[in-house]
């Protein structure tokens, strides 16, 4: 059970979830700073605030006592940094209760299948027609703040043992890109090169497919995991364009990751022979 005294806020903070709300924060004062605070405050603490509110409940109903909804914090954090502000704080509250629901309907025994940021935005975007611009990424500042978006990915894959499924992404995603540019028309992909596609990759790397319940821990499942991510956005990309390309990858991914999952739990339930 949580109990909010120092000596547990001080656990929380140096645990993966409190460092990355930490790099979270880190990501949003300069990106708010430029976009503005009046803008962008509303619906990112509408998604924040509506999704730990409806995964408080939700988890005293599945685990049996009252704990702490920081996955929920960071769900809500993540769907506001990509929504774009203008779809209004309405929205982006209904955007963060989607990727709730979604994490608590299709789970393998405790674990969530779907990455719940990514399931809200892309029902989001189907229900609403949200508009997705990833301004937590930074793209709206001058280019050398990339290397921040790029230093906080990095500790936290590395924090989170995820370096393999990154690299195996950016990898397979850049690949084939240049593949596609050198057989096809240029101008097609020259936008995941530039502002903001490059940002969203690496943030997207870095902070939503590395997300620990719905990826796999080991390097050779990483590998698979990450290149099934960047495939699947690519194709998406190609075959309809639709902003939500990396999310709808990283949900195929997701599917792949869950069947695993499932099919390790059923074959250990199976009577021995």
């Amino acid at each position: 059970m949580f109990r909010p005294d120092a000596a547990h806020l001080r656990r929380w903070v140096r645990s993966p979830k409190g460092l990355f709300a930490g790099i979270l924060l880190l990501l949003t004062l300069p990106s708010a700073h430029v976009a503005g605070w009046a803008l962008v405050l509303p619906p990112l603490a509408a998604a924040i605030l509506v999704a730990m509110l409806l995964d408080l409940p939700l988890l005293r109903w599945r685990d049996g006592s009252w704990s702490l909804p920081d996955g929920a914090l960071l769900t809500g954090w993540l769907v506001g940094l990509v929504l774009s502000p203008y779809v209004g704080w309405r929205v982006a509250a209904a955007t963060g209760a989607l990727g709730i629901v979604a994490k608590h309907l299709l789970r393998v025994k405790r674990a969530n299948v779907l990455n719940p940021a990514a399931a809200g935005l892309v029902a989001s975007y189907f229900a609403f027609d949200t508009g997705q611009n990833w301004w937590g990424a930074l793209p709206e500042l001058p280019t050398a703040w990339i290397a921040l978006v790029l230093v906080t990915a990095a500790f936290m894959t590395w924090r989170l043992n995820k370096l393999t499924l990154a690299l195996a992404f950016l990898g397979v995603h850049f690949t084939l890109a240049t593949v596609a540019a050198y057989l096809g028309d240029p101008a097609r992909v020259a936008e995941l090169y530039r502002a903001p596609d490059v940002h969203m990759a690496l943030f997207f790397a870095g902070f939503m497919a590395t997300d620990p319940p719905t990826s796999p821990p080991h390097p050779r499942e990483q590998l698979h995991y990450g290149a099934i991510a960047a495939l699947a956005g690519f194709l998406l990309y190609l075959s309809v364009g639709a902003v939500y390309f990396l999310l709808g990858g990283l949900l195929v991914a997701n599917l792949w990751e869950g069947g695993r999952k499932w099919r390790r739990v059923r074959a250990r339930r199976a009577p021995a022979r």
